[in-house]
């Protein structure tokens, strides 16, 4: 599924005829158009708004949103945890925003990093780099660790002064949690009918149905 941004000219293009014209392509192939409300269109993660002196972008999230992320006491790389953050800075550093809607999204960012028990820190924006795009071609070897706690860590910074990038991974993942698997039980611990058998005499005590033989009897 994919959006597309259209900014035409109602005096000179009409807009359902521009749908036709891409429906008409494939026959699988449909679109829908969502017009401006209140001069205000909302496209991926912006929300555009026309003004009579051009055009202002804020940050759009769905009335749905939820400002729960990694929390910062949860048993996770801290790798983990602040990759979020940096998504959610380098987004608002990024995009072109106006005085007023870049603190509207920083004072977001704020709230959710204090329902998250992060600590907040000022934020400054990076400054420009002109080396930033130059990139070297080396080939770098990748180990992945399960992470069990600070241990880990402990163990992993062994490998920094090699030619090694590590990576972590948790269980307790979504899929491990939303699926549920067909475990291996003790045999012993289901519920039924047992049989125990003596392992010296062989002797059996058996379920009342099933001890059909005659009594013992002693001869004399």
């Amino acid at each position: 599924m994919d959006d597309i941004l259209i900014i035409f000219n109602p005096n000179h293009s009409d807009i359902q005829e521009i749908i036709n014209d891409f429906n008409s392509l494939h026959s699988k192939l449909q679109f829908t158009a969502e017009t401006e409300d209140d001069c205000t269109l909302k496209y991926l993660d912006l929300s555009i708004c026309r003004t009579p002196t051009g055009l202002r972008t804020a940050i759009f999230r769905k009335p749905t949103f939820t400002d729960t992320i990694i929390p910062f006491t949860s048993n996770h790389p801290m790798q983990h945890k602040y990759a979020t953050i940096r998504y959610l800075y380098d987004r608002l550093d990024s995009y072109n925003l106006q005085q007023r809607e870049y603190q509207q999204e920083l004072n977001i960012i704020h709230n959710i990093l204090h329902n998250n028990s992060f600590q907040i820190k000022l934020h400054k924006p990076p400054t420009p780099n002109l080396d930033k795009h130059i990139t070297t071609h080396t080939t770098q070897k990748w180990a992945s660790f399960t992470y069990i706690g600070k241990k880990t860590s402990y163990i992993t910074n062994i490998f920094k002064r090699m030619d090694l990038r590590i990576t972590f991974r948790t269980t307790h993942t979504l899929a491990n949690l939303l699926t549920h698997k067909d475990r291996a039980h003790d045999k012993y611990s289901l519920p039924g009918v047992y049989k125990l058998t003596c392992p010296d005499c062989h002797k059996r005590m058996l379920d009342k149905q099933e001890d059909s033989s005659p009594p013992a009897t002693k001869n004399t």
